[in-house]
């Protein structure tokens, strides 16, 4: 994984985790490439894209896009349900989680992405584990 983005449909950035290092020009490049790319894209066209070298792969829950850059060589799928369980770690954090959350809630939604983000291996063998074994209020 090279990096995830929530945005709004309006474009706003709403959250944003690089895993590999970059300058702010390139991550603004990204942005401005990965919301304009999304946002015109159909409802009904493939989650997945080809940019440069990576694939990227988003989904749209609510009025939020989840944009996940991977290897060009990752599995797709694999990303999807990255995405996916996230937005369940949200929804159960949260309770049916939304822009607003994201908004005046970033320092725990961050807090979330990390330690996923640093257990996704785990938790994509273990999908039952419940949320309140790892997760402080």
């Amino acid at each position: 994984m090279r990096f995830m983005l929530l945005f709004s449909r309006q474009g706003k950035l709403r959250l944003q985790k690089w895993f590999t290092s970059m300058s702010d020009r390139e991550k603004k490049k990204i942005i401005r490439d990965m919301t304009t790319m999304v946002l015109a894209r159909q409802p009904r066209s493939c989650n997945f894209m080809q940019w440069k070298d990576l694939k990227i792969v988003y989904k749209r829950y609510a009025s939020l896009y989840f944009c996940l850059g991977v290897e060009s060589q990752e599995n797709e799928l694999l990303a999807l349900e990255i995405i996916h369980r996230y937005v369940e770690l949200l929804d159960k954090y949260f309770g049916n989680v939304c822009e607003l959350d994201i908004i005046f809630n970033f320092e725990k939604a961050y807090f979330i992405l990390d330690e996923f983000s640093l257990n996704v291996s785990v938790w994509l063998m273990l999908p039952a584990l419940p949320v309140g074994s790892w997760l402080c209020a």
